[in-house]
């Protein structure tokens, strides 16, 4: 008898905290307005300033937005994978789209299917379109844990961090942000198998988005360790669904399951893991300023340490702390890339955390120097100086 109350008790408790949950959600979603509206000022503010470069460097707009790794996704979605590492001789002469991750190709390639536009054309709605999805994912995630002007000022630190040009290049960080802020929010509900899922789109985008797998593992430690629940264990193995396929598809395809780490090693990360840090400290204090990348890698890192020590202040679930850490990780393993802009920017939930926990008088200065990176930033990389 006991029990059977006890058991009604617990039954009737969920049912009060799935009621206000929802009512949360649906108070979230008519508040999408404030990211939408945040996302579109980014954008009119970053494609002002390609257009400013475009204008001084002769370059049509066009062209400027599908530079840099665009150009190997764009690749991909016309041609699909190549079947061999070139193996030529030097770094650039070897590198292949065989090194990129497939889930922007197919979205551009679907766009272009749909709707008969050109390629770049396909891509900058593609990454448009996972901009939005990215803002409104982050809105969720982080208003889950903040005040409505909190929230709206991590959303903006976002959408306005030094590389959030990349959310108009053809470039895969709204992808990454959507599934790992998607999943993150579905965490939180205990929802196990759509957060995998999720986590899964950030996985099938970019090698970065694989620490989407960390904080679904850790999710599942923890249900099983205090509540036995077992179901748990689908969002860290449905999170692996998105690499897991294109390491198989590359098996068959290419004849390795390694072949993305391959590609890697010839055509862009040669040398030993862990050195892009201390690489790029070495080459700013024996060459100065003479090339842009190193002094943005070594302020990118330093940045990060200052985001570091105030997002380990704030009481946050322990899956974005796994997601943080991981995606920091990353960076510093690199055997050349180490901490940069777009290092940080997929790193999304800490840029947000911060954000939404600074003072006011704090956070104006931030954002202030936040945005004069991102006018610089977006100018440089129409240029041949800066690599976004």
């Amino acid at each position: 008898m006991v029990a059977d109350i006890e058991t009604q008790d617990a039954s009737q408790s969920q049912g009060v905290e799935g009621e206000l949950m929802d009512e949360q959600l649906g108070a979230t979603l008519r508040e999408w307005w404030r990211p939408l509206l945040i996302f579109l000022a980014s954008r009119l503010a970053v494609l002002s300033m390609v257009g400013a470069a475009g204008v001084a460097l002769r370059r049509p707009v066009s062209t400027i937005l599908v530079g840099w790794d665009a150009k190997w996704y764009l690749m991909i979605a016309s041609k699909g994978y190549v079947h061999h590492i070139p193996h030529l001789g030097t770094e650039a002469r070897n590198q292949s789209d065989l090194g990129f991750f497939p889930l922007l190709p197919l979205i551009i390639r679907f766009v272009h299917l749909v709707t008969g536009l050109a390629w770049s054309t396909s891509g900058f709605l593609a990454v448009s379109f996972t901009g939005i999805t990215a803002s409104l994912a982050l809105w969720c995630m982080l208003r889950d844990r903040f005040a409505l002007d909190e929230t709206a000022r991590g959303i903006a630190l976002i959408l306005l961090s030094p590389c959030a040009l990349a959310f108009s290049y053809v470039y895969s960080e709204g992808l990454i942000l959507t599934g790992v802020a998607l999943s993150l929010f579905l965490l939180g509900r205990k929802r196990w198998l759509l957060a995998g899922l999720a986590a899964s789109l950030a996985t099938a985008a970019d090698p970065v988005g694989c620490a989407a797998f960390f904080p679904c593992a850790v999710a599942a430690y923890l249900a099983i360790r205090q509540d036995r629940e077992w179901k748990a264990l689908l969002a860290p193995a449905a999170s692996l669904i998105g690499v897991t396929s294109f390491f198989g598809y590359l098996w068959i395809h290419a004849g390795s399951p390694l072949t993305w780490f391959d590609a890697q090693r010839a055509g862009w990360q040669g040398g030993f893991y862990g050195l892009g840090v201390p690489n790029a400290v070495w080459t700013v204090l024996a060459h100065g300023f003479h090339n842009v990348n190193p002094p943005v890698k070594v302020a990118s890192f330093l940045i990060a340490i200052w985001l570091v020590v105030r997002f380990v202040k704030v009481a946050v679930p322990p899956t974005w702390r796994a997601y943080v850490y991981s995606v920091l990780a990353f960076g510093l393993l690199s055997p050349i890339i180490g901490i940069t802009p777009r290092i940080l920017l997929r790193d999304g939930p800490l840029l947000g955390t911060v954000g939404a926990t600074l003072d006011r008088f704090r956070y104006t200065i931030v954002l202030s120097v936040s945005l004069v990176a991102l006018c610089a930033l977006t100018i440089l990389a129409s240029t041949p100086k800066w690599t976004p």
